[in-house]
């Protein structure tokens, strides 16, 4: 399939979001599509697969605030994205407009509504956010990154395919068998935090890891994410309980260190719901508790509920209670793997190949896209 215009997709520069973009980029570049990023400012923190000139910063804002000064800023910012927006969106004519969600999805997908460009949405929590409710009834379809949706019922429930959550290219790379592990081997332990959040766990793991019999201390070697502020902290604590460990803010590989690892602990993303999943490893997540309509707490349960994660409240994620956990999964070697099979039956590993159908499907051929 040839296209004689591109698939724009709009997604905010944070991983959550840029993530399955550069995924289905990367499907329906090998089906013949070109493809172009709508974005804000804070892609430049991300390395990207879009080349430069595919890619339009467009403002965005979130309404986090509720001082009026602080609205009214929101709101001239989103107003002067949508104007940008309708102008980007004349100069590429692009034959579809998907969204991924966030707030920087709305001026490109409501500008697409109203110029009469098909528009397509993912949603790849388990509560449908706040841009997307705005645009969903606005759209063609809706593909869903996990089966239940909460707000995707009623009159919406037409739009929606359940396709999964697109996986980039160095997670599909990734995927490989469970470690080997008896009670005498390394234990492999991955610590991570997002983009939000890792300060709990520079707080709480390192002092749980100290709480640690000498024993099965000696057997960790720990890689975790940490923020700037905080990465010498963390490893001057680890040092002095004579663990191994690799602490930084940022790791490039993050696929790689999933894959490598034994157990995982970190938030309930829906990319690092759908990355444990697709590669099987077992997880202690701590949802972010002040997430918007507690996404991350449905994310978790997707896991849950398959008996390959240990789901904990950020109040009662103590040093001492995780040190238990730990202690537990070090030892309980069959349970660990246990775990590990019940994520991998979870895994979707075609999320971007599905999505990429359903997207085709509703541009339709008066698009401009041709076989």
């Amino acid at each position: 399939m040839r296209a004689k215009a591109p698939v724009m997709l709009a997604a905010g520069g944070t991983g959550g979001h840029l993530f399955p973009a550069e995924a289905l980029a990367a499907v329906l570049a090998v089906r013949g599509c070109d493809v172009v990023l709508a974005t804000d400012e804070r892609v430049l923190q991300h390395s990207t697969q879009f080349a430069p000139d595919h890619v339009f910063m467009i403002p965005s804002a979130t309404f986090k605030s509720r001082h009026p000064l602080a609205l009214l800023a929101s709101g001239f910012r989103l107003v002067s994205g949508f104007v940008k927006a309708l102008q980007v969106i004349r100069q590429v004519r692009p034959a579809a407009v998907v969204g991924f969600g966030g707030y920087p999805t709305v001026p490109p997908v409501l500008a697409a509504w109203l110029l009469g460009v098909p528009t397509v949405l993912h949603e790849q929590n388990g509560v449908l956010g706040r841009a997307n409710r705005f645009l969903a009834p606005k759209v063609r379809a809706i593909g869903t990154g996990l089966e239940r949706v909460k707000g995707l019922e009623g009159a919406l429930a037409v739009k929606v395919r359940f396709v999964g959550n697109p996986l980039r290219p160095a997670v599909m790379r990734a995927i490989r068998p469970f470690p080997a592990l008896t009670d005498q081997d390394v234990f492999e332990l991955l610590v991570t935090g997002g983009s939000q959040g890792a300060r709990v766990m520079s707080d709480c793991v390192p002092e749980a890891v100290a709480l640690l019999p000498e024993a099965i201390r000696k057997r960790l070697h720990i890689v975790q994410q940490a923020r700037p502020e905080d990465v010498e902290r963390v490893r001057a604590s680890y040092a002095a309980s004579g663990v191994d460990a690799e602490v930084a803010a940022f790791f490039t590989d993050l696929p790689e260190r999933i894959a490598a690892a034994h157990l995982v602990i970190g938030r309930a993303g829906a990319s690092t719901v759908a990355e444990l999943a697709a590669i099987g490893r077992p997880s202690i997540l701590v949802p972010l508790p002040h997430s918007l309509d507690n996404d991350q707490a449905a994310n978790a349960a997707f896991l849950a509920e398959a008996g390959a994660a240990d789901v904990i409240k950020q109040s009662a994620f103590t040093p001492q209670w995780l040190s238990q956990r730990l202690q537990h999964h070090m030892t309980d070697i069959k349970s660990l793997t246990d775990s590990a099979q019940s994520a991998k039956k979870r895994g979707i590993t075609d999320g971007a190949e599905r999505f990429a159908d359903l997207v085709l499907e509703s541009v339709g051929t008066e698009s401009g896209l041709s076989q």
